[in-house]
């Protein structure tokens, strides 16, 4: 794959995963998280190091799920390795708070180990998708 397709994927991967995730945060689980962290979710988010973390996830999409998954020719190994991706690294953040934070709420842990399977699963796929259908001409495998 070329460099310049690298950055269209980079680009495409980065939209969907930011459509979805602000779905997700701003409307559809907006009051369970903040019913769950209460005084310690800012009132405003810091967005230079949410994009931070949003860069360098989607970087790793790109290194772990989507090439291997392109090479391979395989929407399920987008969706399944996506999905084990967003696994270990919500579970990373999720399970280390659960284990150091006084009070850290195992619902919220539940419920967002859910999202990181279902959304990078579903952003995998989808980039996956349109990475085959526009960037290399060929159907999915």
């Amino acid at each position: 794959m070329s460099a310049g397709k690298y950055v269209i994927l980079y680009l495409v991967t980065l939209a969907v995963f930011l459509v979805l995730d602000f779905i997700w945060l701003g409307l559809v689980a907006r009051n369970f998280y903040r019913s769950q962290l209460g005084d310690l979710m800012r009132k405003k988010p810091v967005w230079s190091v949410a994009f931070g973390f949003y860069a360098l996830f989607i970087l790793g999409l790109l290194i772990f799920v989507l090439t291997p998954a392109i090479k391979s020719g395989s929407w399920t190994t987008a969706l399944l390795t996506g999905g084990l991706f967003g696994l270990f690294t919500y579970a990373t953040y999720d399970l280390t708070n659960l284990a150091t934070l006084r009070n850290w709420p195992l619902p919220m842990v539940v419920v967002d180990l859910v999202w990181g399977v279902v959304l990078s699963g579903a952003v995998s796929l989808i980039s996956f998708l349109v990475y085959d259908r526009l960037l290399s001409g060929g159907s999915p495998g």
